[in-house]
């Protein structure tokens, strides 16, 4: 525990601002006066002390070469009689120190602000602060506040990495394509139009069971969801829900309905349209003409090819070329790793119909196919007349060379290259990658990835948090102070222009629905809206997930959308739109610097804060079933003493009073009170 905060002035008990050791900021008291006393008395108040690298913070959180970094640390008016900012530079590998200055006080007088400045260079650098008053120091980084020097959890600085502002300032809409809607029904794949497998296809009605007929078929069984009823959607996705992004999961050649085995890269699979079909939707995509500017990220699945890709070609379903599996003279049999020819090979999690590709050392063949080449597969979509705007990677920790499993130094050099190829044709184009865990040594040395799909940071969280249950539907559930400070070491992972660029999701095609998971309620599903829509992060609905759909594991989780109910007229979808239209029209909430303020394990409730220098917002969340009124000390957001502040979803407007606002909100929902 750390040391505790000193009494204030007046009824003002003493302030509990012990801290995690490593993590973050336990709940604060209420506070019933606003004055605040502070002194040089060899002791430093944590709960005055913040610092991130939002705008108000760095002034450079993504700097050049040629920028010094200007920092900010706020402290409690007159409490402490030095601070420090300690770096580690990557270019000597060793620590330099700068002494900090007072710069200013914040508009309550409460606050002091001290600045330093980390010179420009263009090496990566680490950085912590030491603060002190008299004899007591404490320390600050990422990780959270210590009375000892912490070893890691420090902010980032990395000159020159840039994640794009489109994915930081949008919102992401993920369709499993064959689900969605049925805009041509001429290239419906029929009742056993085909054989893979084992398996003949099965074409199911529109909303009736995804279990296939024949057991242990599921992938073959398809609705006519396609490419064209996405674009006929647009209007939906980009007006009704809000969202400006659609991340479609896999859309090239392959005989599965989920086209995780591809067989072509080079040719979309005639069941969801043409290549042309993509261009078309890539166009009207990007067009004012239906709502904002959009953009597309597709699924690249480099990890594997399906067995029938003619590279492997394990049913001799191609004519004019030899694949590695029928032929060991194969000019492709070196993609693979084969451990006894033909029918022993390295395959995803053992799985015989997605063999491994072997990308062996830079240049090889199969990288160059894949990402080096001008005509490889994720060069050719990124240009016109695709234009595609991003690669979400499928597996990505598993690429290897030699038939591996990846997490070693050949994946982060082969992610290393791709980035380079991916920015070579668009500078503004995002690789998002899949892992479900810490994906920091792919993001934080700003050379690979710019963001994941937030599993660890976001989706088991508020699982738990929310619906009791973990993202498989198991039993798990977490006060709201462990939330806090399990969102505060996630946070903590990742370099701030990472944090904005990762994927925040309920749902996805992977794990059960959120809906599921909150057994029906749509009020969780409500309360688990606001907190998507003003957290750090894109949010990314899942198709269906705005209404609430059901759906268990998979394949359940891949259930048709319900038209009927995905309306504007549907409770949940307009607090979808509403909430969106919040997060687009306050950028605090998209790029502001993130504060807790209140976490209540009895009750159920939490409150933060998102701002910079145009506004300050407190968001208020109540987890439990009935109506309570939050108390928000947003004094801490420097809110002062008769400001007025609007919720904006009902418009009431509040006034600060003693540093505080008091709202009430209903069990499972959220109140958004800006200024």
């Amino acid at each position: 525990m750390g040391n505790q905060g000193k009494a204030t002035h007046g009824s003002v008990s003493t302030l509990a601002c012990a801290l995690a050791a490593a993590l973050t900021l336990y709940a604060l008291p209420a506070i019933h006066d606003q004055a605040r006393a502070a002194s040089n008395d060899n002791n430093v108040e944590w709960n005055g002390l913040f610092h991130d690298q939002g705008p108000l913070y760095d002034n450079h959180v993504e700097p050049t070469a040629a920028q010094a970094v200007t920092l900010t640390l706020r402290t409690f008016k007159g409490d402490i009689s030095s601070a420090n900012i300690k770096y580690y530079d990557s270019a000597d590998g060793a620590f330099h120190w700068v002494a900090m200055s007072w710069s200013a006080n914040d508009a309550t007088g409460n606050f002091d602000f001290w600045k330093g400045t980390i010179p420009a260079s263009a090496s990566k650098k680490y950085y912590r602060f030491q603060i002190n008053d008299g004899s007591a120091t404490a320390w600050l980084n990422a990780a959270g506040t210590t009375s000892a020097e912490p070893s890691s959890g420090d902010f980032f600085i990395l000159p020159g990495f840039t994640t794009p502002a489109w994915m930081k300032n949008g919102v992401m809409y993920q369709i499993f394509p064959d689900r969605f809607y049925n805009g041509d029904a001429g290239n419906d794949v029929g009742n056993g139009q085909y054989t893979y497998a084992g398996c003949a296809t099965e074409k199911h009605a529109w909303g009736s069971s995804v279990v296939a007929n024949v057991s242990g078929c599921n992938t073959a069984v398809f609705f006519g969801g396609d490419l064209a009823g996405i674009d006929q959607k647009l209007g939906y996705i980009k007006n009704t829900v809000g969202a400006d992004i659609v991340y479609l999961n896999p859309v090239f050649l392959s005989p599965s309905n989920h086209k995780y085995d591809t067989e072509d890269y080079m040719t979309v699979d005639p069941a969801f349209g043409s290549n042309a079909t993509l261009q078309t939707l890539s166009a009207d995509l990007h067009s004012t003409a239906n709502g904002p500017k959009g953009y597309l990220v597709l699924d690249g699945v480099f990890n594997h090819t399906g067995d029938t890709h003619k590279w492997f070609d394990r049913y001799n379903w191609w004519t004019g070329l030899t694949g590695a599996y029928e032929s060991q003279s194969s000019p492709t049999y070196g993609y693979y790793t084969f451990q006894s020819w033909p029918n022993t090979y390295s395959a995803f999690f053992g799985f015989s119909s997605m063999p491994k590709l072997d990308y062996g050392a830079s240049g090889s063949a199969v990288r160059n196919a894949i990402y080096g080449g001008t005509g490889s597969v994720v060069q050719t979509w990124l240009k016109s007349p695709y234009s595609i705007d991003g690669w979400r990677l499928d597996a990505a920790q598993y690429l290897d060379a030699g038939g591996g499993n990846g997490s070693d130094t050949a994946n982060h050099q082969i992610m290393a290259e791709l980035r380079s190829a991916v920015k070579s044709v668009n500078a503004n184009a995002d690789i998002l990658g899949e892992f479900w865990g810490n994906a920091g040594p792919w993001t934080a040395g700003g050379d690979q990835w710019d963001g994941a799909m937030n599993y660890d940071g976001f989706t088991q969280p508020v699982s738990e948090w929310i619906t009791g249950r973990d993202y498989g539907g198991n039993a798990a559930s977490i006060p709201v102070s462990q939330f806090d400070s399990w969102l505060h070491g996630t946070r903590a992972n990742y370099p701030t222009n990472v944090q904005q660029a990762m994927s925040n999701f309920l749902s996805s095609h992977d794990i059960s629905r959120f809906g599921n998971r909150a057994g029906g309620d749509i009020w969780k599903t409500y309360l688990a809206l606001f907190f998507q829509m003003t957290y750090v992060g894109t949010p990314t609905i899942y198709y269906g997930d705005e209404y609430g759909m059901q759906g268990g594991a998979d394949p359940d989780n891949r259930r048709t959308f319900d038209w009927s109910v995905g309306t504007a007229t549907n409770s949940a979808v307009a607090l979808t739109k509403k909430l969106v239209a919040i997060r687009n029209a306050y950028p605090a909430l998209r790029t502001g610097s993130f504060m807790t303020l209140l976490t209540n394990d009895t009750s159920k409730l939490y409150a933060y804060g998102r701002f910079d220098a145009s506004n300050r917002i407190a968001v208020a969340l109540n987890n439990d079933s009935v109506t309570h009124t939050v108390t928000v000390p947003v004094w801490q957001l420097s809110m002062t003493n008769g400001s007025t502040v609007t919720e904006l979803i009902s418009g009431t407007h509040y006034t600060v009073q003693n540093g505080q606002i008091s709202v009430a909100v209903n069990g499972h929902y959220g109140a958004i009170l800006a200024q």
